[in-house]
């Protein structure tokens, strides 16, 4: 099987610097299970098209992962809970 390459954009970062130790632990179980099997996430359509959310729980709270993939990378685009999270992807 082919190295699967994982980055990370400046948004994800900026998201995920922000998390508590704990809630980082769940992130990276997703990305974890993402990496593993990426059609894991449920597709967009329209102007969000070819990115995929991944939900999750995270200490008790719905947590979404918003990524790109194709078969050697995973593109991580933005983490956090529901609140503004597709307008804060669309920017």
């Amino acid at each position: 099987m082919a190295e699967i390459h994982v980055q990370q954009t400046n948004t994800f970062l900026r998201a995920y610097k922000k998390l508590h130790n704990n809630q980082k632990d769940a992130v990276d179980q997703a990305v974890a299970d993402i990496v593993r099997d990426p059609v894991i996430g449920e597709a967009k359509k329209g102007d969000l098209s070819g990115i995929y959310v991944y939900k999750f729980d995270c200490v008790n709270q719905l947590f979404l992962l918003a990524y790109e993939y194709d078969p050697t990378n995973r593109v991580l685009l933005l983490v956090g809970t529901h609140e503004n999270f597709y307008r804060n992807l669309k920017r």
